[in-house]
């Protein structure tokens, strides 16, 4: 089992959603989030201060997903986020140790579904 952790462009969610329903990946948990990375920032002026602005707005997903899933997983966001530029986004594997589903108690791969 393993848990994916994707920051990609709001803009790119649909498309990202999209990919992932056609890789029969259908749960996952959407947050937003801010962060910086090479994109770097920018400067701009409100009301005449020079401000410079170094967190870009950014969209979270959490997909946990049984070892078989993975790749696939992996190829539909890049499918649905890439477009080439910097600041497409990066995507994290981490071993997930337990998964329980709540409402039947089921642990493991079986939880996942």
């Amino acid at each position: 089992m393993k848990l994916i952790i994707a920051y990609v462009k709001p803009e790119k969610l649909t498309d990202v959603k999209k990919s992932l329903f056609d890789a029969e990946v259908y749960k996952m948990s959407v947050t937003n989030a801010l962060g910086c990375g090479q994109q770097k920032g920018y400067s701009t002026t409100y009301r005449g201060v020079v401000t410079e602005v170094n967190l870009h707005k950014k969209v979270r997903l959490e997909i946990a997903v049984n070892d078989g899933f993975v790749d696939s997983t992996i190829e539909a966001i890049i499918r649905g986020a890439s477009t080439g530029q910097i600041g497409d986004g990066k995507i994290f594997v981490v071993d997930l140790g337990e998964c329980v589903r709540i409402r039947t108690k089921e642990r493991g791969s079986f939880a996942i579904g």
